[in-house]
């Protein structure tokens, strides 16, 4: 397994711009705890964002990065409240990896999250990563440019 440390997909000739769109499940926590994702840990605290996507994957999110991303689908729902919320269109860069491998969450360390062949590793910001499964990579994203 590949053990990647101080990635930089902006430097990356391999790299893609990509938009995610899809509508998700929203909780928010209520206390501390960990949510298992297919890619790994995900700990979160109280007022985090547990999210359920299109594709029933879950992860979490964190209440300020959360606010910043994501909208009530309904105007009926206000903001902080359970139920579907949509992404704000945000253009990420994304790399498709040929090995298994693996990567934290965040370039100051936290959860280790982990990826196939064939796995897509998202680069939100620099040294704030994501990974998604090929499948549901296909589903949600699509090419920016």
């Amino acid at each position: 397994m590949n053990d990647l440390k101080n990635l930089d997909l902006s430097q990356d000739a391999a790299a893609r711009r990509v938009i995610k769109d899809e509508t998700v499940h929203v909780e928010f926590a209520a206390m501390q705890g960990e949510l298992m994702s297919l890619e790994g840990p995900n700990r979160y605290l109280p007022g985090d964002a547990l999210i359920t996507g299109s594709t029933g994957d879950r992860w979490v999110v964190s209440r300020e990065r959360f606010d910043a991303k994501y909208i009530p689908a309904d105007a009926a729902l206000t903001h902080g409240e359970a139920g579907a919320y949509r992404n704000r269109p945000a253009v990420v860069l994304a790399k498709q990896m040929n090995e298994a491998f693996s990567l934290a969450r965040s370039a100051n360390g936290g959860d280790l999250l982990r990826g196939a062949a064939g796995d897509w590793i998202m680069q939100y910001a620099p040294g704030d990563y994501g990974v998604v499964q090929a499948a549901r990579f296909a589903k949600v994203y699509r090419l920016a440019d």
